[in-house]
């Protein structure tokens, strides 16, 4: 996994759900419905997201925890992807 894709990914949920947090305030693998960072909307905000920067397609099957639950999940399934 990528360190520039960790970055980007922390930097998303930084901007569209933590907005002004501070950067300690999420750990990669802290789960973000646990948290309460996403809910079931967000969720299709992450997935737009993941499909417009990293040009791939996520589908149905694929909008699991074990995929998209925290930065250090969603970095594995866009490494994945992108191969």
């Amino acid at each position: 996994m990528s360190e520039d894709t960790v970055k980007q990914i922390r930097a998303f949920i930084f901007e569209n759900f933590l907005f002004d947090a501070r950067e300690d305030a999420l750990k990669n693998d802290d789960s973000f419905l646990e948290q309460g960072i996403i809910d079931s909307t967000g969720v299709l905000e992450l997935v737009d997201w993941l499909e417009e920067t990293f040009d791939i397609s996520v589908d149905d099957e694929e909008l699991i925890p074990k995929n998209l639950d925290s930065v250090n999940y969603l970095a594995g399934f866009i490494s994945k992807k992108i191969g």
